[in-house]
């Protein structure tokens, strides 16, 4: 069973999990692409808190309704995909460079579900670069305080992401920095630390907030809890 067969079977098992009526958080990313390709598939009467532009498009383009997430009191289910899901549904998230909404709509929900495929469980998160969102003011400043922070963590100094056109430049209009770890034995205090630092607006670290996960494998789809 290939990656993308994974991610498909997880996606349409998250889209079985919602119900008529609901506020559903749309992730973002290749998997989130399958949950709410299936989701708009049921033809159920809910409405979409995207995580991106990107979801919000391919939403609307598939004909859920899309609100904001001030329109609403709460989120009832948010799916979205990861990176990596480490021990107790620890995650890294922000590959997509949308871990600052991502996040703002995951705390806002009554229950998070984070699908993914097998490869993406691991026993120790850091093999996928940490993302770190940063206001581009003053930038460059920033990243020398995020060394300071990654040394004291035995890891290597985070460097901004770029693509072909430059640096990568998130819907907030911030900026994505990417810590090459390769491993995070401590994620708790990491998280700390980076939070503390002034301009980042937030990290790509979720802990304690996925309820459960549901994982695309070559025997199906596996259901982990915390």
């Amino acid at each position: 069973m290939s990656a993308d067969s994974q991610k498909q079977a997880a996606g349409e098992a998250a889209a079985a999990l919602v119900e008529n009526g609901m506020v559903v958080g749309l992730g973002t990313g290749s998997t989130a692409a399958w949950f709410v390709r299936s989701l708009a598939a049921r033809g159920l009467d809910i409405r979409g808190v995207p995580t991106s532009d990107s979801t919000a498009d391919l939403a609307r383009e598939l004909g859920i309704a899309v609100v904001a997430l001030d329109d609403v009191k709460r989120v009832d289910l948010t799916i979205d995909g990861a990176d990596e899901i480490g021990p107790g549904l620890s995650l890294i998230k922000g590959g997509g460079a949308a871990l600052l909404r991502e996040k703002l709509v995951w705390e806002a929900s009554s229950r998070c579900v984070v699908i993914a495929d097998a490869a993406k469980q691991v026993k120790v998160l850091g093999t996928f670069p940490l993302p770190i969102e940063v206001v581009r003011f003053g930038h460059v400043h920033t990243g020398q305080r995020l060394a300071d922070i990654a040394a004291e963590f035995d890891l290597p100094p985070p460097r901004p992401r770029r693509s072909d056109r430059g640096l990568v430049i998130t819907d907030g209009g911030n900026l994505i920095y990417d810590m090459m770890s390769g491993r995070i034995d401590e994620p708790s205090l990491l998280a700390a630390a980076l939070k503390s630092v002034t301009g980042v607006v937030d990290h790509g670290l979720f802990l304690d907030l996925a309820d459960e996960a549901l994982v695309g494998t070559g025997a199906g789809v596996v259901r982990l809890t915390p």
